[in-house]
C-alpha cells in the first residue's frame, strides 16, 4: 500500500480547461480543442500542465490498469495476454471473444454470467462484418467484456456474489474503490456507473498519472508490475489491430499506455515518467496528437512519436492542415501544418 491514509477526494467542478490543439486549415485556425494535460516526473512530481489537472473528473477506461491491479490483489490467477484482456478497451476481435470465453471457462462460468451491456464490436472494420453477417450485439463483443469476465473469475475466488457483481456496494467494487484511491494517493469524489455498467470513480488528472506511474515503475512480481507487463507484451490484447495506443506501446520502448471514452489518455514510462490527458470535447483527433506531445514534454524522444502527431485535415482530397497541440505543449521540432 502506498498511503494508509489518501488526500482528500479532488473537487467536483466544471475544469478550468484551457486550448490544447488547435485545428489549422492553410494557416488559419478554424477550430480550438479544449482540455487538460499533466506530465510528471520520475519522482512523481508535476513537471508540467496545462489546464485544471486537479478538478474531479471520470478517467473512463483509462482507469482499467487500475482495476487489474485491484483484481490481482484479490487474488485473480492471470497474467500474460488474459490479464492484458482483463485491462482491455478491446475491438471485438476473434482473439478478444476467445480471450473472453477462456476467461469465463477457467472460471467455471458462462457467458450468460457477465453483466456488461450487450454492443457490437467496437472496431468499425469488424464491427461492419458482423452487420454483414447478421450477427447482434452481444455481451462478449461488448469492448470491456474482458474486464467483466475478470471480475466475475474475482468474486467466484473469493466466495462473493455474482448476480451482482457490478453494484458500488459489492465487495468486490468496494475492493477496487480501495486500490484506486491507494494508486491514485486521492479520496474517490464521486461514484457513478460507466458504459458497460460496472462502478466509475471519479478522481483527478494528477491522481490518474500517479496511479499509472506506480504501476509501471514497481517491482517485478507485483499485482501492478504483472499488470504492466502483460499490457505492454500483448498490446494489440488490451486494445486491437490498428489502434493507436498498440502502435504507441510498440514505438516507444517499456511505455504503457491505455486509453478512454471522451478524449482521456494515460501513459508511463518504466521509470515512473507519466502523462495524463483529457481532451474536454472528447474528440480522439485532438486525444492522439496532444498525448504525443505530452510524452514528448516527458523526454520520449520525438522522432519515437512522428505518426502520432496528428491526422491531415483534407481539403479536395488534398492535406491543407492538421490537428496540432498549441505551442506551449508541442516539441520545439514540431514540423509545419501543411
Amino acid at each position: 500500500m502506498y498511503s494508509s491514509s489518501p488526500a482528500d477526494a479532488p473537487i467536483v467542478r466544471e475544469p478550468l480547461h484551457a486550448p490544447v490543439a488547435h485545428l489549422i486549415r492553410d494557416g488559419v485556425v478554424e477550430g480550438i480543442h479544449y482540455g487538460s494535460v499533466a506530465v510528471l516526473g520520475a519522482d512523481g512530481e508535476v513537471q508540467f500542465q496545462l489546464g485544471d489537472i486537479e478538478a474531479a473528473f471520470y478517467p473512463r477506461s483509462a482507469l482499467k490498469p487500475v482495476q487489474a491491479v485491484a483484481m490481482l490483489r484479490a487474488g485473480l490467477p492471470l497474467d500474460g495476454d488474459l490479464l492484458s484482456l482483463a485491462a482491455a478497451s478491446h475491438s471485438g476481435e476473434e482473439r478478444h471473444l476467445a480471450g473472453t470465453r477462456r476467461m469465463l471457462e477457467l472460471a467455471g462460468l458462462a457467458e450468460d454470467d457477465l453483466r456488461n451491456v450487450p454492443d457490437m464490436p467496437y472496431d468499425p472494420v469488424v464491427r461492419d462484418t458482423w452487420v454483414r453477417e447478421g450477427r447482434l450485439p452481444s455481451r462478449l463483443a461488448q469492448n470491456c467484456s474482458g474486464k467483466h469476465a475478470a471480475m466475475l473469475w474475482t468474486a467466484k475466488l473469493n466466495g462473493w456474489s455474482l448476480d451482482d457483481y457490478l453494484d458500488p456496494a459489492h465487495p468486490l467494487q468496494q475492493a477496487i474503490a480501495e486500490i484506486v484511491e491507494d494508486l491514485t494517493g486521492q479520496r474517490i469524489a464521486r461514484t457513478s456507473v460507466d458504459g458497460c455498467g460496472a462502478p466509475l470513480f471519479s478522481i483527478s488528472l494528477h491522481g490518474l498519472a500517479r496511479a499509472v506511474s506506480r504501476i509501471v515503475a514497481a517491482a517485478p512480481g507485483t499485482p501492478e508490475a504483472r499488470v504492466a507487463d502483460a499490457m505492454r507484451e500483448h498490446a494489440e490484447m488490451a486494445s486491437g489491430a490498428g489502434r493507436d495506443v498498440a502502435a504507441l506501446m510498440r514505438a516507444v520502448p517499456g511505455l504503457l499506455a491505455k486509453d478512454g471514452f471522451e478524449g482521456v489518455e494515460v501513459a508511463a514510462l518504466p521509470d515512473g515518467r507519466a502523462v495524463a490527458v483529457k481532451i474536454a470535447d472528447g474528440a480522439n483527433r485532438a486525444r492522439v496528437p496532444v498525448a504525443a506531445a505530452a510524452l514528448a514534454r516527458a523526454g520520449v524522444a520525438p522522432e519515437l512519436l512522428t505518426e502520432f502527431a496528428g491526422e491531415a485535415l483534407l481539403g479536395g482530397g488534398r492535406p491543407v492542415g492538421c490537428v496540432r497541440p498549441v505551442r506551449s505543449l508541442e516539441p520545439v521540432s514540431a514540423p509545419a501544418c501543411a
